[in-house]
């Protein structure tokens, strides 16, 4: 729930910077918009007193100021951005009907170079994991240890994730271009960073990590999906 305690002292959720491979930030203009408390503060002035009330944010490890005023957080724990993520809204009645439509994306090719199928593979593939992981004990759940999820495929799929505060306030969320990062991103973590044990492996803590950072992607991909008119995957 990071991002939404960096939001309730901002008034805003801040944008994720960076690729966050060595170190999770967020950048935030929130200064620069003025809070009224005091009117006659200067942008640095306001800054400067947002910076302060960050830094007593559990998980907050830096705040710097910009000299124009921007605000530069960075976060301790970026596995925090799982919390932000909102479950998948159950599928309506209608929606276990095939789809009468693709959203900005063909049908067809069904190949990597058409993004749309990249997209709803990616949602398939976390559909998939999640099954897999059943079947092969590993734990879900309450127990699970989001931390694990320290290299640098696993924070490039957080990276993406903890944009979506930012932009579900966005006028314009830009939907497909989101998924279609979010997918890619998902992607290179499925082949380098792998979800579920393999060959004569024991289920670990990473694996049980990674299949909840899964169930985020399958959230975050699902909701997308249903904005832009598509049907996930298995739900047809």
């Amino acid at each position: 729930m990071i991002v939404r305690a960096l939001a309730a002292v901002l008034g805003s959720p801040p944008v994720p910077q960076g690729s966050w491979e060595r170190e999770a930030t967020f950048a935030s203009a929130a200064a620069l918009r003025g809070t009224g408390e005091p009117p006659e503060e200067t942008a640095k002035e306001t800054a400067e007193r947002l910076a302060g009330r960050l830094r007593a944010v559990p998980g907050v490890g830096r705040v710097d100021v910009r000299p124009n005023g921007f605000l530069v957080i960075a976060v301790t724990e970026p596995e925090d951005v799982l919390a932000d993520v909102p479950p998948a809204e159950p599928a309506p009645r209608e929606a276990l009907l095939p789809a009468t439509g693709t959203g900005p994306w063909p049908d067809f090719p069904r190949t990597w170079d058409n993004p749309g199928f990249a997209v709803r593979y990616a949602y398939a593939r976390a559909e998939a994991v999640r099954r897999w992981a059943r079947d092969l004990g590993v734990a879900t759940g309450a127990g699970v240890r989001p931390g694990r999820l320290d290299g640098p495929y696993d924070r490039a799929v957080l990276r993406v994730l903890a944009e979506l505060p930012s932009r579900r306030e966005s006028r314009d969320p830009a939907w497909p271009v989101y998924l279609e990062r979010l997918a890619a991103a998902y992607h290179d973590a499925f082949e380098h960073a792998a979800p579920i044990p393999r060959g004569d492996e024991e289920p670990s803590d990473v694996h049980a990590a990674r299949v909840r950072l899964g169930e985020a992607v399958r959230a975050v991909l699902a909701t997308g999906l249903r904005e832009l008119g598509v049907t996930p995957p298995r739900e047809i």
